[in-house]
């Protein structure tokens, strides 16, 4: 990787974890909870503990994260702060399709029925979907079901 590419992923993932730290210390729940949301055109989805529309990326095929450090730059995993084992169940997520898989850096990386979870930085606040079937069809918001929804925002 590059060296610009290397200082893209940080001040992407700088960005984001800013953005996290800020919504959660303000009283909020922590960035790492999963909750479930509704935005026009979808059904129940996967947000943040901020409000931020999570995605999967389907080469990762409910397994271990195959986004390329290239990838991370515009779709950072959410992970789990150091010291946390496990992700927090929010509103009408169901506990027992919550995980973790540990991505090569050692963080661990948060999954829904296996898929690992992803932030888009194209999303600039809650209630946002912009990376909806973006990448020729590669990403797409997850229902609380764990299933993929293709519906389209309206």
């Amino acid at each position: 990787m590059t060296a610009a590419a290397r200082a893209a992923l940080a001040c992407a993932a700088a960005a984001v974890l800013a953005t996290s730290c800020g919504s959660a210390a303000a009283s909020g729940p922590p960035a790492y909870e999963v909750r479930a949301t509704t935005i026009g055109g979808l059904g129940q989805i996967l947000a943040d503990g901020a409000g931020r529309t999570l995605y999967l990326y389907t080469p990762d095929k409910q397994g271990p994260s195959v986004c390329s450090p290239a990838c991370l730059i515009g779709w950072p995993p959410l992970v789990l702060p150091k010291g946390v084992t496990k992700p927090l169940a929010g509103p009408g997520i169901n506990p027992a399709l919550l995980g973790t898989d540990r991505r090569p850096d050692g963080e661990l990386q948060v999954t829904y029925d296996k898929w690992p979870l992803y932030l888009f930085t194209g999303d600039y606040g809650p209630g946002q979907a912009n990376g909806q079937a973006d990448a020729m069809g590669l990403w797409w918001v997850v229902s609380v079901s764990g299933a993929i929804d293709r519906g389209v925002v309206s």
